[in-house]
């Protein structure tokens, strides 16, 4: 019997075959905090009575869910962060460089085979990578940083299957979205969600990166995507370990397996107020919109940015429209391809790269009874800051598309 990716690289790690179920202490090769995360890990670090940090190449924290600061409170944290990180020699990205997610693929800390834990939810981004990467809690992430291991066990895998080729006007946002509204919210607790056909194999990193983004929102414990030349094409020049291709075996288990036909795919919302409560677009044509948000760790890239700004070129929103890149190299590159200024003149409001409106923390908090159409990741009550508002989740077509007509429209095919 072959391996799934998960059992791959765990066996690559603890150098034998491991068993499902069973509990495994693997090494740490990349753990991060952000500045929701950063002060209890900070408190928990001391209390345990740690001394250092055990790599300071490995560990780094990342000001991004209130940045900036909106308050003297969570200045103060912010202060905590940076007195941690100078007194130990570890990195901090500070305001303005970007969202702890788009952060570690860009500056070289996930690798194919790698172990990667973050004290954030959507930390199982980095599967993207074909890298076991997880998210964990303050207090482990303090253990972590003192002593570079964790304890996992090996879970079983959940395969996707997508064939085909997508429509024009359905993104890798619009498959995650109908998996979840299949899998539900918990239907694949503490899986392995891997994602693979030959839909997925076509697809870009940003793509790549949307899906198992949003692994977590079907309870898994990762998402993983196998290492191709995609993968080696944004990760030249990045990683300072030789790369590898890493898939899973013809011959491996799964404990279940869902199969997608791309070409039937469509345009999808996740409605208020629960990812997995997903439904065409088409089922709400016509609903007005009050506010959009294009950005987040889920669709702050590139080629979301992108796609948002053909579609408002030489147009006007009809729908306050905020836009965040993921990070200072996306806006940078974003300005040198002329989107932001795109994005300016139809009437975007684009804010420094970060969480932004995603979490309610500060920028973009809607109204009582207002309706909002967003590229993140979530939509519980209250999560944008405002228990009141509906949001719908969608790819960034189907946001611009709101924003251009103020209300949720079927993306054009062509």
């Amino acid at each position: 019997m072959g391996f799934t990716l998960a059992e791959k690289i765990i066996h690559g790690k603890i150098g034998r075959v491991p068993s499902l179920g069973e509990i495994v202490v693997l090494p740490i090769d990349a753990a991060m905090a952000q500045d929701g995360t950063a002060p209890l890990l900070i408190k928990s670090f001391e209390e345990m009575g740690a001394k250092s940090v055990w790599d300071r190449k490995k560990a780094f924290f990342v000001i991004d869910h209130i940045s900036p600061s909106s308050n003297e409170g969570t200045s103060a944290l912010h202060k905590m962060m940076r007195i941690f990180a100078k007194k130990h020699g570890i990195a901090i990205y500070d305001v303005g460089e970007g969202i702890c997610h788009q952060l570690l693929p860009e500056k070289g800390y996930v690798f194919p085979g790698g172990v990667v834990v973050g004290a954030d939810s959507h930390t199982c981004t980095h599967g993207a990578f074909a890298a076991f990467s997880t998210g964990i809690g303050s207090t482990e992430m303090a253990a972590v940083f003192a002593s570079g291991k964790l304890w996992f066990k090996v879970p079983e895998t959940f395969k996707i299957n997508i064939t085909g080729r997508l429509k024009p006007n359905v993104m890798s946002k619009d498959a995650i979205l109908y998996a979840i509204g299949k899998v539900g919210a918990d239907g694949a607790t503490y899986m392995a969600v891997e994602f693979a056909g030959d839909t997925v194999r076509a697809m870009s990193m940003d793509s790549r990166i949307t899906m198992t983004n949003m692994a977590v929102e079907m309870g898994a414990k990762t998402g993983l995507i196998a290492s191709d030349n995609v993968t080696k094409g944004f990760l030249e020049g990045r990683i300072t370990v030789p790369f590898i291709e890493l898939s899973a075996d013809a011959d491996a288990y799964y404990s279940d397996v869902l199969e997608i036909e791309a070409e039937r795919l469509e345009p999808m919302l996740s409605c208020p107020h629960a990812v997995d409560n997903v439904k065409p677009v088409s089922d709400l044509e016509g609903k007005n919109v009050d506010q959009v948000f294009i950005g987040s760790c889920t669709n702050g890239r590139l080629e979301d940015l992108r796609v948002a700004a053909k579609i408002l070129k030489n147009k006007k929103t009809k729908a306050r429209t905020i836009v965040m890149p993921a990070s200072k190299e996306v806006l940078i590159d974003a300005i040198r391809e002329g989107i932001i200024e795109e994005l300016v003149k139809a009437g975007c409001a684009v804010g420094v790269p970060g969480c932004g409106p995603c979490v309610g923390g500060h920028h973009g908090v809607p109204s009582p009874g207002e309706t909002v159409v967003s590229t993140t990741n979530r939509n519980f009550k209250g999560r944008m800051g405002c228990a009141d508002a509906d949001i719908y989740l969608a790819s960034p077509i189907t946001a611009a598309c709101a924003a251009l007509n103020g209300k949720i429209t079927v993306p054009p095919e062509a």
